[in-house]
């Protein structure tokens, strides 16, 4: 048997699951960053500009590492696939956003702003695609 088996489990098309949880996604990355300015005093609805150029690099890594990695075209149904696969782009797309932010957006912060936002984002998108993988599992 000479015939290559496709193993993988990725999806050869985007459906509109996976676009619901991109979206969601992207809106955690967005909450936190503005939970962050809140607590530094800057009110997101007084200052929309800065609240995008602080968001805008960290969904532009997001993003960007997602297809990278082909983290929407996954089935991320078991728990430590989803634990797994979620940190590691999560740990990439936090190194690019930061980037991002110093060097396109020219936004400098102090030294705890990096260990705060990949350990945040690390936890509540871990968090959320790990639940997300026990609740789709169970009803399956």
């Amino acid at each position: 048997m000479d015939t290559a088996v496709r193993t993988d489990d990725r999806a050869p098309t985007v459906d509109r699951e996976t676009i619901g949880l991109g979206a969601i996604d992207v809106g955690l990355v967005a909450t936190l960053l503005v939970i962050g300015q809140l607590s530094h005093g800057t009110n997101p609805i007084d200052d929309p500009i800065p609240t995008l150029e602080t968001i805008a690099p960290f969904v532009i890594g997001w993003l960007l590492v997602a297809v990278l990695v082909g983290f929407y075209t996954r089935r991320l149904t078991s728990v430590t696939r989803a634990a797994r696969v979620t940190s590691v782009t999560w740990l990439a797309a936090a190194n690019v956003g930061l980037l991002l932010r110093q060097s396109v957006f020219g936004e400098t912060a102090a030294w705890p702003f990096p260990l705060v936002i990949t350990g945040f984002g690390f936890l509540l998108l871990v968090g959320w695609r790990v639940g997300y993988a026990a609740l789709s599992d169970r009803l399956r």
